[in-house]
């Protein structure tokens, strides 16, 4: 059996990866090509050039590198139709990844199943209705988004979210990586401004001026920041200044096992999270480390996207749990001097967060069979049909 995959995140390449895993469970002769970052080359993948090359968000961060982009996705889908897999499988940078299914299914009969459902529940709901007409199959993190897809034809399966599989730390692992940082009893806050150059660029300054102002408030604060490797030298450069010095954990000065373990160390040791919108948000409810969401993006691409959402809030959390307990700052609202008093009061009392997190757990999947498997399950009962 022969698999092409593209992901185009660090998000797509954990989903890939575990996807790879539950398909070798299931079919052990696999073989795999395409597009993928270090998870999905640990599963057997080459990727055909750097993933990291389609990690760009926003309508304006995007129009510099269209043409290469572009150039990206026919190579692509080139090597996709030269491959001839048995199915296709695209992963989430909806973007990017739906434009090759277009051009594989113009040019082929290629199965096309695409991983991670559009949010159109959030915003251009017509995407469902321009999918339907070159993919064949949508694989749903999220419980409440099959009937979004089913409404125009295409199947959807739900099939779990893989942060409910991932280790946690013990408390014996919270307590090492607290004395080994010196952190003590110290309150903790975990600053997490993204994974994509542009977002670390534009978010971390406000983070450390947040920084700044809690020091007020609590004079022992410690931070702590997990670098994504992609932007590891970035984040050091500007967290230089911050009126404390973080801990920035570097995982391109780790092995993988290594960085992965300081990681889930760091996210449950904390107290408080200051984050970046996106599925952390999930990852810091699996870990019950209480929450505030902030986000900005350029100014043309927020004039675009705020006018086009159809829902109050992005913080996933919120969402899957449909509360409303997760503080978010986005846009105009991504001011330090409004997210730091939102801080202490999560810092204050986290319960009913706490409950919508576990909530949210609960109807991802947490308990249930493997996500990657579940994934791989449907992909090889859609081949069926």
């Amino acid at each position: 059996m022969k698999v092409f995959l593209v992901a185009g995140e660090l998000s797509g390449d954990r989903l890939g990866g575990a996807l790879m895993e539950g398909l070798r469970q299931l079919v052990p002769d696999v073989a795999f090509s395409g597009v993928g970052g270090p998870l999905m080359a640990a599963q057997g993948l080459e990727s055909l050039f750097p993933m990291d090359e389609l990690s760009v968000m926003g309508i304006a961060e995007v129009l510099p590198k269209y043409r290469h982009l572009v150039k990206r996705m026919h190579q692509t889908a080139d090597a996709a139709l030269d491959w001839q897999p048995d199915v296709i499988v695209t992963i989430d940078s909806p973007d990017f990844c739906l434009r090759v299914a277009r051009e594989v299914k113009a040019k082929s009969d290629l199965r096309c199943v695409h991983y991670v459902a559009p949010s159109v529940w959030a915003w251009r709901p017509k995407r469902a209705e321009k999918m339907a007409k070159h993919v064949d199959q949508v694989l749903a993190l999220l419980p409440f988004e099959p009937p979004y897809m089913e409404a125009v034809g295409l199947r959807c399966d739900f099939v779990g979210h893989p942060v409910v599989t991932e280790p946690l730390a013990t408390a014996a692992e919270v307590a090492a990586f607290r004395e080994q940082h010196g952190i003590g009893d110290a309150p903790l806050l975990l600053a997490l401004p993204g994974s994509r150059r542009g977002e670390v660029g534009r978010l971390t300054p406000t983070f450390g001026e947040v920084v700044a102002r809690l020091l007020r408030q609590k004079p022992d604060l410690k931070v702590v920041v997990p670098a994504a490797a992609p932007v590891a030298d970035l984040v050091k450069e500007l967290v230089a200044d911050w009126k404390v010095a973080p801990i920035v954990l570097d995982p391109n000065e780790m092995d993988a096992d290594t960085a992965q373990a300081e990681k889930r160390s760091a996210f449950k040791a904390a107290d408080v999270a200051l984050a970046a919108s996106g599925t952390v948000s999930l990852e810091l409810a699996a870990s019950d480390t209480p929450m505030v969401i902030g986000y900005d993006m350029n100014w043309i691409s927020w004039q675009i996207m705020s006018r086009m959402a159809l829902i109050d809030t992005v913080t996933l959390a919120n969402l899957v749990a449909e509360s409303r307990t997760v503080p978010e700052f986005l846009g105009p609202a991504f001011q330090a001097e409004e997210i730091a008093p939102a801080i202490l009061r999560v810092l204050e009392d986290a319960s009913e967060q706490r409950a919508a997190m576990a909530l949210t757990m609960e109807r991802l999947g947490r308990g249930q069979e493997f996500p990657g498997l579940r994934a791989a399950r449907a992909v090889l009962d859609g081949l069926q049909t």
